[in-house]
């Protein structure tokens, strides 16, 4: 009687352990969906170690193709920072697509109208966002690696047989059998091959074990597309389509899956069921034989599956962009539009403004040349350069300007502003920076679809003479009938130098109560005047240095010599 109250007892325990577990997890899901639909429209707080930005560009560096935003114009106008104001995804397939939208302009206006309808069906539909963004909750990261990476790998593996493990199998089948008859034999040969299965199971399981996340992964993306295709969501249909088709040819490799991507080694829970488990596989391989042939059947469908991870990243991304949008009204209190791609090499941006900047000046300009800009040190000159390329960019690719109006063709967008010395191999900053001007040029030639570049200070790692001779030549062969070439400079004379080719603005500054003041807006013709010196007096160098200097730029502007 005593055992059959303990028993008793025990079993109520474990159902109440049990849920206790499914109320906590209920509830825990329920305060995450809550939080879901009130972070909407609130800019995302993640924390990115440098692991994890070195995989979110897989997807891109998997899928490569013409006029994709390069490296030099990524880090120009530091579009990491841009990513991350706009990543409100939950899982790795949504984020590495994401992080490809943003580096891959379209020229098909048919896909940026089908984004926009996925936008906007999901700024309008919080129920179906909120349900989407649940799934892919679940379906989570790979952690510091992406899926590629653990797939690109596969090939370490090699063919794997499941021969010697199922004649293990057989062998303790036929010594059973043999224990009838000869129960000494039967039972050394039956230890010494038990023996032999449980050594060899942690030789072969350390060799699996690496590829067991990236498995666990694409099973988790299998359950979610199961659901993801049964949700009513219009603009989605083609998506579903594709999913649908290409899921049913991995069904194969879902069979048994339990066994290989359950934990290995004696369970750390102490759970019975789980401890027996464990043994079954030291003993049968069963999860080796389970992981060899979803290996083998992974092998047959690796493009199924990049299939999969585009569809599904590219939903999770519509919804990024949506929320991004809603941010940028209630988070950061600005404005924004959808673009208007006209057949003209010309661009005009209405209130224009940079995202990173809190309480931005919007500038507006309409153009259908180049522009050289020229005012002060610090005056806007470089942030309106990334301003105007950070929209061309967004309008292609995210379907969505910082603006109140954007009118231009659609571009290839490059750029020559952030450069450095490149010390790893060991070239100056002139070398690099007349690369980087190269591959402008060779962009321009032959480009079917319009150029739209961008250069801060031309050649300003060189001597004056030789920088304005040369910086005229390049900016005119950059003035041509497909190209529009936006470029700051300090070099005045070349605006006189260039006005047949390019239209004339710049940035000035004031200068009251022996501090100086700049207002940032953009103002026709070139710049009349000049600070650097000023800056000099404000900062307190001596008066002697600042005399001579101003005397001597006079003398300059004067005659136009050096005394």
């Amino acid at each position: 009687m005593e055992y059959i109250i303990f028993f008793g007892a025990f079993i109520l325990f474990l159902v109440f352990i049990f849920m206790k577990g499914a109320f906590d997890a209920r509830k825990n899901r329920k305060n995450f969906e809550q939080k879901l639909f009130q972070d909407y429209g609130k800019l995302p707080e993640k924390e990115y170690k440098l692991e994890r930005f070195a995989r979110i560009n897989s997807y891109y560096l998997n899928h490569p193709q013409e006029g994709q935003i390069d490296d030099i114009t990524w880090n120009d106008l530091d579009m990491d920072e841009i990513f991350r104001q706009m990543n409100h995804s939950y899982s790795s397939t949504g984020e590495e697509y994401l992080y490809y939208i943003l580096r891959t302009p379209q020229t098909d206006p048919d896909k940026l109208l089908h984004l926009e309808e996925m936008v906007q069906f999901f700024d309008e539909n919080a129920r179906r966002r909120v349900d989407v963004e649940l799934l892919m909750d679940q379906l989570g990261t790979t952690g510091n690696y992406s899926l590629y990476d653990y797939l690109r790998y596969l090939g370490d593996l090699g063919k794997r047989s499941n021969m010697k493990h199922i004649a293990a199998i057989l062998g303790i089948a036929v010594l059973i059998v043999l224990c009838f008859f000869l129960p000494s034999v039967g039972i050394v040969g039956i230890v010494s091959l038990l023996c032999y299965n449980i050594v060899t199971y942690y030789k072969e399981k350390s060799v699996i074990e690496p590829y067991i996340v990236s498995f666990a992964y694409i099973m988790r993306l299998l359950h979610v597309c199961d659901t993801l295709v049964r949700l009513p969501i219009p603009p989605c249909e083609k998506e579903w389509e594709r999913i649908k088709k290409h899921k049913a040819r991995l069904s194969s490799m879902r069979s048994g899956s339990f066994w290989a991507l359950s934990g290995g080694g004696i369970s750390s829970t102490g759970n019975p069921l789980e401890i027996l488990i464990d043994y079954v596989k030291m003993v049968f391989h069963v999860d080796i034989i389970v992981f060899n042939r979803m290996l083998s059947e992974l092998n047959k469908h690796l493009e199924d599956i990049d299939v999969l991870i585009g569809e599904v990243g590219y939903v999770e991304a519509s919804i990024c962009i949506a929320a991004y949008r809603s941010s940028i009204e209630h988070a950061l209190g600005n404005e924004w539009c959808i673009p208007d791609f006209v057949p003209e090499c010309r661009i005009r941006l209405e209130e224009g403004y940079h995202p990173l900047i809190q309480k931005p000046v919007k500038n507006s300009i309409s153009t259908d040349r180049g522009v050289l800009l020229t005012g002060s040190n610090a005056s806007g000159k470089s942030t309106f350069l990334k301003t105007m390329a950070l929209n061309a960019i967004l309008a292609q690719t995210i379907h969505t300007c910082l603006a109140g109006c954007y009118e231009a063709p659609f571009f290839r967008v490059l750029s020559s502003m952030a450069l450095r010395d490149d010390l790893g191999s060991g070239e100056s900053y002139y070398i690099v920076e007349i690369k980087s001007l190269k591959r402008i040029l060779d962009a321009s030639a032959g480009e079917d679809v319009p150029l739209l570049c961008f250069v801060d200070e031309v050649l300003r790692g060189t001597n004056t003479v030789e920088r304005i001779a040369a910086s005229t030549q390049i900016l005119k062969s950059l003035s041509g009938r497909n190209i529009l070439c936006f470029a700051a400079t300090h070099d005045i004379e070349l605006t006189e130098l260039l006005k047949e080719e390019y239209n004339n603005y710049h940035f000035e500054e004031e200068i009251r109560d022996g501090d100086i003041f700049f207002n940032y807006k953009l103002m026709s013709g070139k710049a009349t005047t000049r600070n650097a010196i000023k800056l000099l007096e404000l900062m307190g160098y001596d008066e002697k240095i600042i005399q001579e200097a101003v005397g001597q730029a006079e003398h300059f502007i004067r005659t136009g010599s050096w005394n």
